[in-house]
């Protein structure tokens, strides 16, 4: 993909990404994006799929605990083809795969998908679910949600199931810590395991801080 339309999809998917939510706002995009990118060129998968796919994957967004959250996937690839064939900006006979793509793009789904560009969206989404950015992701959906930060009598789930639409920690348990093994991709599999030991390394150090130590 040449870089003039390049441009032109970021600034279409700056135009119609809302901000409301940082968690899921434009930068967000940016960052699915650029993994993406790392990843394609490891997988020689095909940018005028993944590129549209990555922008445009997040144009609608509800919090988590919104009985609409599940149906998001679906309306964001129903959006996306309706852009794409408005602005006339990719090849038609792509738009298929690209919303396709979009539609599996779910953790909570965990939709195996079964070409390569669907794969690379969810490793390059899922980096997003751990590490360090996992963290502030976690907590900006927390303040939208209202939801305490920690059980405070089990704040590591080390007595009970995790829930995360109760408690924000319990995301860790239920799926930052998780990125790992649901990886497609070699590449994304190698920064999912640093970011993961890095999210171990925060568990520890805020048990310590709970602790008074």
């Amino acid at each position: 993909m040449d870089q003039t339309r390049k441009n032109q999809l970021i600034a279409l998917a700056r135009k119609h990404i809302s901000n409301r939510d940082a968690s899921h706002d434009f930068g967000h995009a940016l960052r699915v994006f650029a993994n993406a990118q790392i990843i394609a060129r490891a997988e020689k998968a095909d940018l005028e799929i993944i590129t549209p796919a990555t922008l445009f994957h997040d144009l609608v967004n509800f919090p988590k605990n919104d009985p609409r959250s599940p149906d998001a996937p679906k309306l964001n690839a129903q959006k996306c083809q309706k852009i794409l064939f408005q602005n006339n900006i990719c090849p038609p006979e792509k738009i298929a795969k690209i919303s396709l793509a979009i539609e599996m793009c779910s953790f909570t789904k965990n939709i195996q998908p079964d070409f390569i560009e669907a794969k690379i969206l969810q490793d390059a989404d899922g980096l997003e679910a751990t590490g360090a950015i996992s963290i502030m992701r976690t907590f900006s959906s927390t303040g939208q949600m209202q939801r305490p930060f920690y059980h405070p009598r089990d704040p590591f789930c080390q007595a009970r199931q995790p829930d995360s639409l109760k408690f924000a920690l319990d995301l860790f348990y239920e799926r930052l810590l998780l990125v790992e093994q649901r990886m497609h991709t070699a590449t994304a599999q190698k920064i999912a395991r640093r970011r993961t030991k890095f999210l171990r390394q925060f568990l520890k150090e805020l048990e310590l801080e709970l602790k008074g130590k």
